[in-house]
């Protein structure tokens, strides 16, 4: 993957004596220590990540832990006080003003909590609005912004105000002012956290949706862990100013960085975020090109299992035979384990969700199989594994 920011040991200061601040906060003094001696608050302290170009950024944590200001350096907004923000070549803590606002114009947007909108503007008109400041035409901008209001579900509502809108349609029109600037990089700052639920997760729905269809660069602030997991192709973790982990949601759910994550973690509906590739364990398995009854039954012996799962030479998985059928072809000196041969099982994918398998697992009296994309067996499915992963310990594969 290409990476499109590259945040380099980036620390921020609030107040005066940053130089002496930032030799404490080196030395691994706290921020309340810090500030008990110099008077000066640590907003980021030598945070380093990296984003990849496509993808929605999560950073998440409590109030204070410095993720909203790092989101602020990422454009310049709040200033560094060292480090390197490297987007797209270019280090924006060297750039002048000039060439720092250009690049906010043509290569950041910006959506904020609170909406944000021009109340004596049109719908339509809030759209353009940044545009309009880049002077753009009238025309290609109101082109652009109807499109733009197209793409976040509001065609049609282009002449209305503001004050005729709800709140989750106001956020729709602060998304599309945003996505009318052509921007590769979105910041969001918590951008669905004043809507009610149902708005909210309308919301998010509607921000998948553009992004599976835009593929822009989505850096997303959120305290809403569940929201992150939902959103985010990785997470960070902040708490005090410092990053504490980075990861896929998978990597946050099943090996949180230490306890703080853990406990950040626990309320989680891990059903909607953990797949069949998290939970399958190794399955008792032959070649069915090659094995005959007796090899059956001793890697069943072996494994203390009931039945067998059959695969090809190139592991394309076949069937399973149960212990009861293959004891009995070889009472019948058959030697083909075709005969015994049952296709009826349950099959799934590796980044299936568990939440669309809960219902079909709790029933079924055959583990699921899991296949790849070539068919290949990859593993099983049993309801223990499902469990135990559901409760936040690790499956033995």
């Amino acid at each position: 993957m290409t990476v499109e920011i590259d945040v380099r040991n980036v620390s921020k200061i609030f107040g005066r004596q940053v130089e002496k601040a930032e030799k404490l906060a080196a030395q691994g003094l706290s921020k309340e220590e810090i500030l008990k001696k110099t008077g000066a608050t640590v907003g980021v302290d030598r945070v380093s990540f990296q984003i990849e170009k496509g993808e929605i950024f999560v950073i998440m944590g409590l109030s204070g832990s410095g993720k909203s200001t790092v989101l602020r350096m990422l454009n310049q907004l709040i200033p560094t006080t060292s480090g390197q923000i490297i987007v797209d070549g270019q280090d924006l803590t060297k750039l002048t003003k000039k060439e720092l606002l250009d690049f906010r114009r043509n290569k950041m947007s910006m959506v904020f909590q609170d909406f944000a909108l021009f109340p004596h503007y049109t719908v339509l008109e809030n759209v353009a609005y940044g545009l309009e400041i880049k002077n753009v035409s009238k025309e290609e901008r109101l082109k652009k912004a109807q499109h733009a209001l197209e793409l976040v579900g509001l065609k049609g509502y282009g002449e209305q105000y503001p004050d005729q809108l709800s709140g989750g349609m106001k956020q729709r029109v602060g998304l599309a002012r945003a996505l009318a600037s052509d921007a590769q990089v979105l910041l969001m700052d918590e951008a669905f956290s004043a809507l009610d639920p149902l708005n909210r997760k309308e919301m998010q729905d509607e921000l998948l949706r553009i992004q599976a269809e835009l593929n822009k660069t989505i850096v997303f602030i959120s305290h809403d862990l569940n929201e992150a997991l939902k959103l985010g192709n990785h997470i960070m973790i902040m708490r005090n100013a410092k990053l504490v982990q980075v990861g896929t949601p998978e990597e946050i759910l099943t090996s949180p960085a230490d306890d703080y994550v853990e406990k950040f973690i626990e309320d989680v509906d891990r059903s909607r975020i953990l797949t069949a590739e998290n939970v399958m364990i190794s399955p008792a398995m032959v070649n069915i090109q090659k094995a005959g009854p007796r090899t059956a039954l001793r890697e069943m012996r072996e494994n203390h299992t009931s039945s067998i799962y059959l695969v090809d030479s190139k592991y394309r998985f076949k069937g399973i035979a149960s212990a009861q059928d293959v004891s009995q072809c070889l009472k019948e000196g058959k030697t083909d384990l075709y005969d015994v041969v049952q296709t009826d099982v349950p099959t799934t994918t590796l980044d299936t969700v568990l939440t669309d398998l809960l219902a079909d697992i709790s029933t079924t009296t055959i583990p699921f199989a899991v296949l790849d994309e070539h068919q290949r067996l990859r593993g099983i499915i049993i309801r223990g594994a499902v469990l135990a992963a559901l409760s936040g310990n690790e499956v033995d594969a």
